[in-house]
C-alpha cells in the first residue's frame, strides 16, 4: 500500500495540474457518487493526511479518495489520448482546460462538505509528515499501545498517520530494534519516529527510499551480511509482512 511519501508526492502532482482552475470535466465513477456535479467548481488545492487524500473545492467540498493496495492518479494534457481515460479501471476524472487528472483503481471515494473531512480523517493520529508534527500527541497515543510489539503500533494509522510497512522495516532496522519489541519498552520512541519522518521526507524531495531491509528477503545484511528474514506483524486477515536483520536487531533478552 502506498506511504505517506507517496501520498505527498501524489497531492503535488494533482496541485500542479489543478489547483487554482475550473474544472470543466468531472466523472466520479463511483457507485455513491455516480450522480455528483463537479464541473464550474475550481480546486483549491489536495491535501494529504497520512494515506488520505483531501483534494477542495471553492464551492465547499472536498473529493476524499484513499489509493488501498493499487490505486495512483496520474495526469495528461486535456484533449491528449490519454486523458481520455476510458479504461474501466479509471474511478475519478477532473479536468480543466490544460489538464486531466484521472484516479486508477482508486480504493475509497467520498464527496462530503469540507467542514466534515474530520468525519474521514478525524480518528487518525498526527501525520508525519506535516510541517509541524505534534510529537506529543503521538507519544500520548503510543503510550496507550503498552506492549503491543512495536512494528504494529508504527503501523497503527491511529498513533501516527502516514507509515506501511516500508518504513516501518527501514526505521526499526536504522535503530537497531527488533519489531516485535513490546511499544512501551523502546527506550526512545520520539527518536525512532524523526527517523522514519526523515526517511519519507528524503523520498518526497529526491523519490529516495532507503531500500536497505524491506523486500530483501534472504539477500545479504548491509550491515553484517546475515541473511535478511521476514515475520508477521498483526493477525490474519490485517496481517503485514515485516523485514529484518536477524542479527543487527536481536530479540531483546529477557
Amino acid at each position: 500500500m502506498p506511504e505517506g511519501d507517496v501520498l505527498r508526492r501524489t497531492a503535488g502532482m494533482l496541485d500542479r495540474t489543478l489547483a487554482g482552475r475550473a474544472l470543466v470535466r468531472a466523472e466520479l465513477r463511483w457507485p455513491t457518487l455516480a450522480t455528483a456535479d463537479l464541473t464550474g467548481a475550481t480546486v483549491l488545492g489536495t491535501r494529504p493526511y497520512g494515506k488520505h487524500l483531501l483534494t477542495r473545492l471553492d464551492d465547499g467540498r472536498t473529493l476524499h479518495t484513499h489509493l488501498r493496495m493499487d490505486g495512483t492518479w496520474r495526469s495528461a494534457p486535456t484533449g491528449s489520448p490519454r486523458a481520455a481515460a476510458r479504461s474501466p479501471q479509471v474511478r475519478a476524472v477532473l479536468a480543466n482546460d490544460t489538464w486531466t487528472a484521472f484516479g486508477r483503481l482508486l480504493g475509497m471515494m467520498d464527496l462530503v462538505p469540507t467542514r466534515q473531512e474530520h468525519t474521514l480523517v478525524g480518528h487518525l493520529g498526527p501525520d508525519l509528515l506535516d510541517d509541524v508534527v505534534d510529537v506529543e500527541e503521538i507519544l500520548r497515543r503510543w503510550s496507550a499501545a503498552g506492549p503491543t510489539p512495536v512494528a504494529e503500533v508504527l503501523l497503527d494509522q491511529r498513533v501516527a498517520a502516514g507509515l506501511g510497512t516500508i518504513y516501518t522495516a527501514e526505521s526499526l532496522f536504522a535503530e537497531r530494534i527488533w519489531p516485535w519489541t513490546p511499544a512501551d519498552q523502546v527506550t526512545d520512541p520520539a527518536r525512532l519516529l524523526l527517523v522514519a519522518r526523515r526517511q519519507m521526507q528524503r523520498s518526497v524531495l529526491a523519490d529516495e527510499r532507503p531500500e536497505k531491509v524491506h523486500a530483501r528477503l534472504r539477500r545479504p545484511c548491509v550491515r553484517c551480511g546475515t541473511p535478511i528474514a521476514v515475520g508477521q506483524a498483526r493477525r490474519p486477515p490485517q496481517e503485514r509482512p515485516i523485514f529484518y536483520c536477524p542479527r543487527c536487531q536481536r530479540r531483546p533478552s529477557p
